[in-house]
Formats: C-alpha cells, sequence, structure tokens
C-alpha cells in the first residue's frame, strides 16, 4: 500500500480562482469601462490558467493589465500564470507589485507565500503566511497555518512545522488538511501513537472525509493494527468507493 505521504501529497493550499476578487458583479455606477473590462479579463485569464491554456490566459491577463495596471488582481494572476510557466523572475515581479498596490489584503499574502514556499524560500513564505495568520480581517487563519506547516514539512523543519500544524487544528478542529499533514509528520518522524492520536481525536469529533480515513488507514498499518486497518479501510471503501483514496487502497492491497 502507498504510504499517506504518498497519496496525500504534501501540497500547500490554495484555491487559484482565490486571487481574484472581483465577485462577478456588473459594472458600477462611476467606474470606468477600462476597469469593467479589465475584471472581465481578470476572470476569462484566471478560468484559462485553471484550465492549463496558457497562452490564452496570458492574452487575457496582458489585456488586463493594459486596462488596468494598478489592479492588484491582474498582477496576482499574472504571477501565478509566470510561476505556472517557470518564469520565476517574471513571477516574482507581480507578486510583489501586487503587494505594493494592496499592502494590506492578506490573500494577496497568502499567494506570494505560496509562490515563495514552492522556490524554496522558506522563511520567507514563513513569515507572511504567520502575518496572514494573525491578521484579524483575513476568515481562514488554518489555512494559513497550514500552509506554514506544509511550507516548514518540505524543509524538514519538524518542530516549527508541528507547531503550525497543531495552532491550525486549534484554529479550527474539524479542518481536515491540518490533520492529515500533521499526521503525515508524525508519520515521517516514525511517532506512531502521537499520529493515531491525532486521527482519532479528528474521527472521534467529526465525520472523516477520504483524506482523513486514508490517513487512518496509514497509521493503523505502520502500527501493525489489523483490526483497526480493516475497520478504516471498509469504512472508506464503502462510503467513498469512488474516491482517489479508495483507489490507492484498492491497488495497495
Amino acid at each position: 500500500m502507498k504510504s499517506l505521504a504518498t497519496v496525500v501529497a504534501v501540497s500547500l493550499v490554495a484555491l487559484l480562482a482565490g486571487c481574484v476578487s472581483s465577485d462577478g458583479r456588473k459594472e458600477l455606477k462611476g467606474e470606468s469601462a477600462d476597469i469593467t473590462a479589465s475584471k472581465a479579463n481578470i476572470q476569462l485569464g484566471t478560468a484559462y490558467l485553471q484550465q492549463g491554456k496558457f497562452a490564452l490566459a496570458k492574452e487575457k491577463l496582458d489585456k488586463a493589465l493594459g486596462q488596468n495596471p494598478k489592479d492588484p488582481d491582474v498582477h496576482t494572476s499574472l504571477g501565478l500564470l509566470y510561476d505556472r510557466t517557470g518564469e520565476v523572475k517574471l513571477a516574482d515581479k507581480h507578486f510583489r507589485e501586487a503587494l505594493r498596490l494592496a499592502p494590506d489584503r492578506p490573500d494577496l499574502s497568502n499567494n506570494y507565500a505560496i509562490y515563495l514556499c514552492k522556490n524554496g524560500r522558506v522563511e520567507e513564505g514563513v513569515d507572511k503566511f504567520t502575518s496572514v495568520a494573525a491578521n484579524r480581517y483575513y476568515r481562514t487563519p488554518e489555512v494559513a497555518l497550514t500552509n506554514a506547516g506544509v511550507c516548514l514539512l518540505g524543509a524538514k523543519k519538524y518542530d516549527e512545522a508541528q507547531k503550525n500544524l497543531a495552532a491550525a487544528i486549534k484554529a479550527r478542529p474539524n479542518y481536515s488538511e491540518a490533520t492529515v499533514q500533521l499526521a503525515a509528520l508524525h508519520l515521517e518522524r516514525a511517532q506512531l501513537p502521537e499520529a493515531r492520536k491525532v486521527v482519532d481525536t479528528y474521527i472521534n469529533a467529526f465525520r472523516p472525509n477520504p483524506d482523513v480515513l486514508f490517513a487512518a488507514v496509514s497509521v493503523a498499518r505502520a502500527s501493525k493494527d489489523k483490526l483497526a486497518e480493516e475497520k478504516y479501510s471498509r469504512t472508506l471503501r464503502m462510503e467513498f468507493p469512488d474516491s482517489a483514496q479508495a483507489r490507492a487502497l484498492k491497488r495497495g492491497s
């Protein structure tokens, strides 16, 4: 069976569409035609980027940039685009410009922090995630704390990663991503009782999703607890038969 870290990949938590703050509203009174058109092109460019259509995404985002170069969302979208295409210097330039234009928006800091961590700039990334989590206007501090933990886990800074993941769970106990990542951390350190406690605490309090159940299976298998392994495997197969985790379980069994 594949390990937890293989199937539940250690990845930073972000929605690409989240980089655009526009809510698709109609043109506001007094808003220029260029600004309205720019917002529409950002939405289209972001949609193309999500689909992996980079040339079309660039065309729309470049047009949006020309229409309203002071919109931080277009710079963040371009940063995401250039990050995806491996153009690191351009990505960094646009992420920083977005923050210069809107220094008080935590969502933009979160996007830049993800980019920093992906590119090995761990300390910078974690500092930004920490600032985002502490921002009282950011509605999901558990996401920023989990991202910080994942960033540190990737750098094998286990103690710091554990502290951030535990803080994420404290901020929102039913946030499954933090639970899964903390279980993965304990497994990587061969801390089986601690890993078991993390998944059991979640399962005893909340309805587990496929990620948490797969984590529970992985912990039980590492602990050589056949009864628990079979119990969680059966639950995963019965309740989420079409999930990627159930398929991975079937391939590995």
